[in-house]
């Protein structure tokens, strides 16, 4: 095997403060050495790279990631993930997929595709026909009759699988978790409430007790995680209670929600940049909607730096490729959690880089740069752990997957 030394680089590790002058030495798809100092000198490889001063840092994750989107909600009379015919939203996903990769984003976890697509380009980037990121690939969208995104009646009953996978009752619950997994999903995507950018009010429940407790159940006996749109107070306690992985959104976070996320280790994803640029873009032509809006996100705002400081695990993901806000965005997300939050630029990076491999269970191999672990690393210009703009503005000089270059150049 090829070892690959990149000397001269500013090392941020994911793990703490960036660290000059580093050496890293890469056998293979694995690391092999790290040096710093004088010991840096002194490497032996089949090819050296000086980064001169470049940060190497680990692969980026993207935890909410919707692959097969493209202007969703663009065509208001299309059945939700039928706006173009499998074929072709297959293709959308692995654009959207290499579109992530090329920015550094080396993890990808899925939060919801049509049909069963991502599974299948999943299957393509393991076996090399196409290129990829690693991706934790989702389910449909699981809920019940006539939630928030069972609400288009285009097809008049006719079969249109798309994007959501209708059950109603415990039973079917556990049924149409075991036949997604058997289908390819690592990930299963449940809607439980409301709000955060749908038609349904946030203190809506689509789910009873019982369907939420078979679903966490079922993904669990099999061996995936599970994750929720989960929005109001009472559905995320309910839903952390019977062992929810990931929380989607938690817009209703709170002391007693921060206590219960600490105790279980869930995972929370805010997805505020959506929210935010929403507002933005539409402002008063929201109505009175704006304002619940900029409420939440203050609200966020907040109440994210004491979350962070009492051990919530957050990572990184949102709606990309609903309508205006097109996959290739990501940077801006780290942006907006410095600027509006107050999270430090490296707790962001943690965020985007250790805690999303923690989420998964590959925190062994992934998501820092540590002696035996998978090279999945990135190349920067300037140190993005003093300016989170380094990422957030450009795309890295180079991304390595496994030790190969797989987008830019060294």
């Amino acid at each position: 095997m090829t070892r690959l030394a990149l000397t001269g680089a500013r090392l941020l590790d994911g793990n703490g403060p960036a660290v000059a002058g580093a050496t890293v030495v890469v056998d293979g798809d694995r690391i092999a050495e790290i040096r710093t100092g004088e010991e840096a000198a002194a490497i032996s490889a089949d090819r050296v790279v000086d980064l001169g001063g470049r940060t190497l840092m680990p692969g980026l994750w993207t935890c909410h990631f919707h692959a097969t989107y493209h202007e969703l909600g663009s065509r208001p009379n299309a059945p939700y993930g039928d706006e173009y015919p499998p074929g072709y939203t297959a293709l959308i996903a692995a654009k959207n997929l290499q579109t992530a990769l090329a920015l550094g984003y080396t993890g990808v976890v899925g939060a919801g595709g049509a049909h069963h697509i991502e599974p299948a380009v999943h299957r393509a980037i393991v076996d090399g026909l196409i290129p990829g990121p690693r991706l934790w690939p989702s389910s449909r969208e699981l809920s019940t009759t006539g939630h928030s995104n069972d609400s288009v009646p285009w097809h008049w009953g006719m079969p249109a699988p798309g994007a959501v996978r209708i059950c109603d009752g415990a039973d079917s619950f556990r049924q149409g978790v075991r036949e997604e997994i058997k289908r390819g999903a690592k990930i299963i995507k449940l809607f439980v409430t409301g709000g955060h950018g749908t038609t349904a009010p946030k203190d809506r429940m689509e789910m009873t007790a019982d369907e939420l407790a078979a679903a966490i159940d079922a993904a669990h006996q099999r061996g995936a995680l599970i994750r929720g749109h989960l929005v109001n107070k009472k559905a995320i306690l309910l839903a952390l209670e019977y062992g929810m992985d990931i929380v989607d959104h938690c817009d209703e976070m709170d002391d007693e929600v921060i206590a219960a996320l600490v105790e279980t280790g869930a995972t929370v994803v805010p997805s505020l940049h959506f929210p935010k640029h929403f507002l933005e873009s539409y402002g008063s032509g929201l109505g009175f909607s704006a304002d619940a809006i900029r409420a939440d996100l203050e609200h966020m705002y907040d109440i994210i730096p004491k979350a962070q400081a009492a051990g919530v695990r957050f990572v990184l993901g949102d709606d990309y490729g609903a309508v205006g806000f097109p996959h290739g965005m990501y940077g801006a997300e780290m942006r907006l959690y410095v600027e509006h939050a107050g999270v430090t630029p490296l707790e962001v990076i943690g965020w985007a880089t250790r805690n999303g491999a923690d989420m998964v269970g590959r925190g062994d191999d992934l998501g820092t740069v540590e002696v035996g672990k998978l090279a999945d690393l990135i190349v920067v210009d300037g140190d993005p752990s003093a300016d989170i703009g380094v990422l957030a503005d450009s795309p890295p000089v180079a991304v390595l997957v496994a030790g190969r270059v797989v987008a830019g150049e060294l």
